[in-house]
């Protein structure tokens, strides 16, 4: 999360330095990929890959729980990584992420933690599936960005 905040900041930085010129996300990476900026650490280019990842992540990751609620949340854990983020991580940090997988809660006690107080499991799996639905197209064109201003390879 600390990783999102911090791309997040980057990218309100770079629009409050130029409101005009950087009206909107697509100009700002449009920009650094013209100037040959994209693939600098500190881009903005990397920033949104980082925050798309992520998102990424937590979509599949939603969309998983709905699908299956009593599955083991360790295992999807691992299979929304290795489909989302671990193409994008050395070997550092997805060795971080092997321990962290390993406080991953039980299934049961996540979607617990999910839910409004007096809130039952299916209407949990409702409010995932609605909030999956709408995500989902918002993503593909978020990739399409990507595609098409090539970022979709940086690393």
């Amino acid at each position: 999360m600390l990783l999102s905040s911090i791309s997040l900041q980057r990218l309100e930085v770079m629009h409050e330095l130029n409101p005009s010129m950087n009206s909107n996300l697509v100009e700002i990476l449009k920009s650094e990929a013209n100037k040959g900026k994209a693939r600098k650490r500190s881009s903005c280019s990397k920033a949104f890959l980082w925050l798309t990842s992520s998102l990424d992540f937590s979509s599949a990751l939603l969309q998983s729980l709905e699908n299956d609620p009593k599955k083991d949340l360790e295992q999807i854990v691992q299979e929304c990584y290795d489909a989302t983020l671990s193409p994008w991580h050395g070997w550092i940090s997805s060795a971080a992420f092997r321990v962290a997988k390993k406080l991953v809660p039980y299934s049961k006690t996540f979607m617990d933690l999910l839910k409004e107080k007096d809130e039952n499991c299916e209407t949990l799996k409702d409010k995932m599936q609605i909030l999956v639905s709408l995500l989902v197209p918002f993503f593909d064109d978020v990739h399409c960005i990507l595609v098409s201003l090539i970022l979709c390879f940086l690393k």
